[in-house]
C-alpha cells in the first residue's frame, strides 16, 4: 500500500486494537531460555504519528537540563552548610569555608552516587542481591565485588571444592565494567524428572506450605487471564507482523476495501474524519472500550497527548494487576524438593575462588551472612534453613523512649562461668536482669564476625555475619526479639572506622590488590592497632558500607548504632593527636573529607528510610556539629559520647587522694560541653575502663587483690560511697542519654581479660560473678542503689530536664549543689566532715523533700538522715544568688535529691 494512503491527521489506537501477549496459545511454550525471556519482557507500545509530507518543520525546542538530583529531597532547598555556626556562636572563617567546600564536595558524591543507584535506598540495598541468594526459578545467585580479579569461581562442599565447576562465565551476565561477578548456580533435576515446560516456572522455598500450588498450567492461566482481566473485545491475538496494518486499513475502508490508490478515490479531510471517530468515544455508548480525548497543541502526538476520562480510570485502577495470576502458577517447597536436588544445601561450606595477577586466590566472601572464621581455613556457610527453622518474629519495635538509659553488653563475657557465652544463654539470663535493672536499652558491643576473640570484638572481618561463636542468625534474631517484648532497643556498635587486616577470612587484599575496599599506602593502615582503613570516596565501598547499615535494621530489627572510633576515621593521624580545642585542628590537611561526607550520607540514609533510628557518634575529638542536622552543615547523629567524664573520674581515683579532689574541676569537666550540645552521652565507666588491662572503679576503690578485699570495713564503705556519688553525679548532672557496662551496676570487682596468649589464654576474667548478687553485702547494696536511680529517672524524667543550673560549688567544704527541673541536687564529697545545718540557696520558696538519698542503710549507708529530716523548708535569707535557700543535713560522702512538693507564696 503506498504511503499516500496513510491519513495526514493522528491516529489513535483504541483498546479493541490492543495486542495482549497473554491471549491465545502460549508463545513461551517449548522456547529455549534466551528467545523466551526476549519474547516475555518486549514491550508492546505504539505511538501515532503523521506522515512526513505534511508534518510542519520541526521547531528546535530548548528544553531544561533536569535539575541534579537533590542529597534530602525535602529539605535540601534549605540547606545551608554553615548554618549551625551562628546556632553555636562560632565564627571561625576558615572553618566555616572547609564546610562550604565539604559540601560541594558532598554534592558532586552523591551525584556520582546517584549516577549508579536511583537514591539511597538502592544504594543502600547491595545485600539484596550481593552474596548468595535463592531465586525464584529453582536456582541460587551469587554475586561479589572484585575489579582486581581476572576469573571467579565458587567453590565447597556442592562441588567438592573445585575451582572450575561454578564460574563466572558467558552468557550468565558473568563480570560487568564496576568489577562485579556473577555465578549461577542451577538445581540439579532429580533422576526420572523432566526439566520445567516453562522457563519462568517459579517455586514458593519459604512456607512450610505449598502456597499457590494448586496444579494450574499455563494454558489454564492463560485462559483465565482473558476471562477475569481483560475486557470484551480488549484482546486481539496476533499471528503475523502485518496483521496490525492490515486491521487498521480494514478499520478505515472496511473489508473490502480500495486496492489500489485509483479505487480509494477522494479521501474526507483530516477534521471530518476524526469527528466521525470521536462519534464512537461517547459517553454512554454501548461501547465497553476506555474513552480517549485527544489535546492538539501542534506537538507531534505521544502516549502523553492521549488522556482518558475519570470513569476509565478509575475502573482500570480497580482491576487486579496481572502479577497476581503469574503467583497462582508458582509451585511450592514440596514440589520443588521432589523434582530437584538444591545446587548448594543449607549449612554447606564454600568460599570464593579468585585468579588474580599475583596468582590465585581463596577468600571468604564479603557479603556471606554466616561465617566460621577460626583455624586455618576458615569459610562461609551458606544459611537458608528450612520454613519450620526459620525466626518467626512476635514482637514490634518497642517506642522510642524519651530518656535513653543504656545497658553496654557483651554476650561472650555475659555467663558466669569461664566460657564464651551464647545468644540463647543470654536471652534467657541477662535479659531479665537488664529489665529489672530498670534499663531501656541495651547497646551490644563484638557481635558483629570477627576472627580475633581478644579483640573485643572491634576486629571484624565479616560485616554482614553475626559472630558464630555466640550461636546462628536465628538465635540473634530470638534475643532482639525477646528484648523487643520486654520493651528494650537493641543497639548494635558498629566499627566502619577500620577492619580486620586479615586477608583470607577479611577484607583486606581481597581480590589480590591492595586498593579494593581499603586505601594504598599508609594512609590505608592505622598507624597503632594494626588495621586497615576503608576508602571512602571509592562509590563502590559506600555502597558497601551504607548496605550494610541498613542489613542489620532490616534483617535483624536492630534500633541503633553506636558509630566506633570516629576519630580513627574523620583524621589522617587517626586520633592521635593533642586536640586543644582550636577550629584550625577541625579542617586543616589531616581531616579527612570523605569519611565525614560517608557519616552525612549514613545518617541521611538511616533517618530517611527508617525514621525511628538512634545513631550516636563515638567520638574522642568533640567534632563541631556532631549532633547538627545534616542540612545545616552537621553530621546528623542523634547523641554523641563524652569522653572526658569517665577519664576524669579514672584519673582522680588512680592518682588523687579523695580529700584533694577539686569541685570546680570536677563541675567544670561535667558540664564543659553540655552548651555545645544538649544530647550529650554520658557514663562514670564503660568497658574501656576494665579492658586491655585497666581496672574496674570497684576494683580500684576496693582495693581489691585477687579474691579478698585489703583492708576493714572503713574502705568498703568509702568506696561504695563513692562510688555510688561518682555514678549519680555523672547521671544526672548534664546529658540526655546514661550509659552503664555491665556489671558496673553492682560494682564488678574484677577487670576484663579476654583470652589471649599473654594469659595462656584463660577465661578466668573473661565473665561475669552474677553470683555476687544473691549475697548479701556490698554489691547487692549498690545494685539496689543503681536500680532505684534508674527508677527515680523513670519518675522524674531527669534526663529529659532542661541544662542544669549549678548554682553551689565549695572547694573547702566540698560541696556541689544544682538544680534540674523540679529537683534540687547536693553532694557532700568530704571524706570526713558531716554538715548537719549546712545554706543551699533555692529560687522558689516552699517545702523540699528527699526523694534519693545515697546514705540509705539499703544501699550500705549509714542511714544517719532521720524520717523528720527528710523534709525541709525555705528561709527568706538570700544565698547563692537566690531569693531563699534551705538549711539541710549533709553527711559525709554522701548525696541527696530533694523535690519541690509543695510551693509557698509570700
Amino acid at each position: 500500500m503506498s504511503s499516500s494512503l496513510l491519513p495526514s491527521t493522528h491516529l489513535l489506537l483504541s483498546s479493541k486494537d490492543r495486542i495482549s501477549p497473554f491471549s491465545g496459545q502460549s508463545p513461551l511454550k517449548n522456547l529455549g531460555s534466551s528467545s523466551a525471556r526476549a519474547l516475555s519482557t518486549r514491550q508492546w507500545k505504539w505511538r501515532c504519528h503523521s506522515s512526513d509530507q505534511e508534518q510542519p518543520p520541526k521547531q528546535k525546542q530548548q528544553r531544561k537540563k533536569p535539575p541534579r538530583r537533590s542529597p534530602t529531597k525535602k529539605s535540601e532547598p534549605n540547606a545551608d552548610p554553615v548554618g549551625f555556626l551562628s546556632k553555636k556562636g562560632i565564627s571561625d572563617r576558615a572553618f566555616a569555608q572547609f564546610l562550604r567546600e565539604r559540601h560541594k564536595a558532598y554534592k558532586d558524591r552523591k551525584f556520582e552516587l546517584f549516577s549508579r543507584f536511583i537514591d539511597l535506598k538502592e544504594a543502600s540495598a547491595g545485600y539484596e542481591i550481593l552474596g548468595m541468594h535463592r531465586h525464584r526459578e529453582h536456582r541460587v545467585d551469587y554475586m561479589e565485588w572484585a575489579p582486581g580479579a581476572r576469573y571467579c569461581a565458587l567453590l565447597g562442599d556442592f562441588n567438592d571444592w573445585s575451582p572450575t565447576e561454578n564460574s563466572a562465565r558467558e552468557g550468565h551476565l558473568g563480570h560487568d565494567d564496576f568489577g562485579y561477578w556473577f555465578i549461577i548456580l542451577e538445581d540439579k533435576l532429580r533422576d526420572g524428572e523432566e526439566p520445567e515446560e516453562y522457563y519462568f516456572q517459579e517455586y514458593n522455598y519459604v512456607d512450610d506450605y505449598d502456597k499457590g500450588d494448586n496444579g494450574i498450567n499455563a494454558e489454564e492461566l492463560l485462559k483465565k487471564i482473558n476471562d477475569e482481566y481483560w475486557e470484551p473485545g480488549e484482546i486481539w491475538p496476533l499471528n503475523s507482523r502485518l496483521e496490525l496494518a492490515a486491521k487498521l486499513y480494514e478499520q478505515m475502508f472496511g473489508p473490502n476495501g480500495p486496492q489500489s490508490e485509483e479505487e480509494l478515490g477522494e479521501i474526507p479531510d483530516a477534521e471530518t474524519r476524526y469527528k466521525e471517530w470521536k462519534e464512537t468515544q461517547k459517553n454512554g455508548s454501548d461501547n465497553n472500550l476506555p474513552n480517549y480525548e485527544v489535546i492538539d497543541d501542534g506537538r507531534k502526538f505521544d502516549i502523553c497527548s492521549v488522556i482518558s476520562d475519570p470513569v476509565t480510570q478509575e475502573k482500570f485502577r480497580a482491576k487486579k494487576p496481572p502479577l497476581a495470576y503469574w503467583i497462582e502458577m508458582r509451585k511450592g517447597r514440596k514440589a520443588w524438593l521432589k523434582k530437584y536436588m538444591p545446587a548448594i544445601s543449607h549449612g554447606s561450606r564454600y568460599r570464593v575462588y579468585f585468579n588474580t595477577p599475583d596468582g590465585a586466590l581463596e577468600r571468604v566472601p564479603a557479603w556471606a551472612t554466616y561465617v566460621l572464621p577460626d583455624g586455618n581455613k576458615p569459610y562461609a556457610v551458606y544459611w537458608e534453613p528450612p520454613p519450620e527453622d526459620i525466626y518467626k518474629w512476635k514482637n514490634k519495635h518497642p517506642e522510642v523512649p524519651k530518656s535513653l538509659r543504656i545497658y553496654e553488653c557483651h554476650v561472650g563475657i555475659s555467663g558466669s562461668e569461664p566460657k564464651i557465652s551464647s545468644f540463647k544463654e543470654f536471652t534467657s539470663k541477662v535479659l531479665p536482669h537488664v529489665k529489672n535493672a530498670g534499663y531501656n536499652v541495651i547497646q551490644l558491643i563484638g557481635v558483629i564476625e570477627h576472627k580475633d576473640y581478644s579483640s573485643v570484638g572491634y576486629k571484624v572481618t565479616n560485616f554482614f555475619a553475626v559472630s558464630s561463636r555466640f550461636g546462628t542468625p536465628e538465635d540473634f534474631k530470638c534475643l532482639v526479639d525477646e528484648a523487643h517484648g520486654l520493651g528494650i532497643l537493641v543497639f548494635l556498635d558498629i566499627v566502619h572506622s577500620y577492619a580486620s587486616a586479615d586477608e583470607l577470612v577479611g577484607l583486606s587484599l581481597f581480590d589480590g590488590s591492595n586498593d579494593c575496599f581499603f586505601h594504598t599506602g599508609k594512609r590505608g593502615h592505622h598507624k597503632y592497632w594494626g588495621t586497615r582503613l576503608f576508602k571512602y570516596g571509592d562509590v563502590d565501598v559506600l555502597h558497601f558500607l551504607l548496605s550494610n547499615l541498613k542489613w542489620w535494621v532490616t534483617e535483624y530489627q536492630v534500633d541503633g548504632f553506636q558509630f566506633h572510633s570516629l576519630s580513627s576515621m574523620m583524621y589522617t593521624h587517626n586520633g592521635f593527636a593533642t586536640f586543644t580545642g582550636e577550629m584550625e585542628e577541625y579542617c586543616n590537611q589531616y581531616v579527612d573529607k570523605d569519611a565525614l561526607i560517608y557519616l552525612i550520607l549514613a545518617n541521611e540514609m538511616l533517618h530517611e528510610l527508617h525514621p525511628n533510628i538512634i545513631t550516636i557518634a563515638e567520638d574522642a575529638s568533640f567534632y563541631p556539629g556532631l549532633c547538627e542536622s545534616t542540612t545545616q552543615g552537621g553530621l546528623g547523629f542523634d547523641y554523641c559520647v563524652n569522653f572526658s567524664v569517665s577519664e576524669m573520674w579514672l584519673w582522680l581515683l588512680e592518682n588523687v587522694p579523695d580529700q584533694n579532689w577539686s569541685m570546680n574541676k570536677i563541675v567544670s569537666v561535667l558540664v564543659s560541653n553540655q552548651q555545645s550540645s544538649n544530647n550529650m552521652l554520658l557514663y562514670a565507666e564503660n568497658h574501656n575502663q576494665s579492658i586491655s588491662g585497666g581496672r574496674s572503679f570497684s576494683e580500684i576503690l576496693f582495693n581489691r587483690a585477687s579474691e579478698q578485699l585489703i583492708g576493714s570495713d572503713d574502705i568498703v564503705f568509702k568506696g561504695s560511697s563513692l562510688h555510688k556519688m561518682i555514678k549519680l553525679i555523672t547521671f544526672t548532672i548534664s546529658g540526655r542519654a546514661y550509659l552503664n557496662f555491665m556489671g558496673n551496676e553492682f560494682g564488678h570487682p574484677y577487670k576484663v581479660e579476654f583470652p589471649m596468649t599473654s594469659n595462656n589464654y584463660s577465661y578466668t576474667y573473661a565473665n561475669r560473678r552474677w553470683d555476687l548478687l544473691t549475697e548479701k553485702g556490698v554489691h547487692s547494696d549498690l545494685f539496689n542503689f543503681d536500680k532505684d536511680m534508674m527508677r527515680l529517672d523513670e519518675n522524674e524524667q531527669i534526663l529529659l530536664r532542661g541544662l542544669s543550673n549549678v548554682h553551689h560549688v565549695n572547694d573547702s567544704s566540698m560541696v556541689i549543689s544544682y538544680i534540674r527541673g523540679p529537683l534540687l541536687f547536693m553532694f557532700n564529697f568530704h571524706p570526713e566532715t558531716s554538715y548537719q545545718a549546712y545554706r543551699i540557696g533555692v529560687e522558689e520558696a516552699g517545702e523540699y523533700q528527699i526523694i534519693f538519698n545515697t546514705d540509705e542503710i539499703s544501699y550500705g549507708g549509714q542511714g544517719e538522715l532521720k524520717s523528720d529530716q527528710y523534709l525541709r523548708r525555705t528561709s527568706t535569707k538570700r544565698s547563692d544568688g537566690c531569693r531563699n535557700s534551705l538549711e539541710v543535713a549533709l553527711p559525709c560522702r554522701s548525696a541527696q535529691v530533694y523535690k519541690l512538693v509543695r510551693i509557698l507564696r509570700m
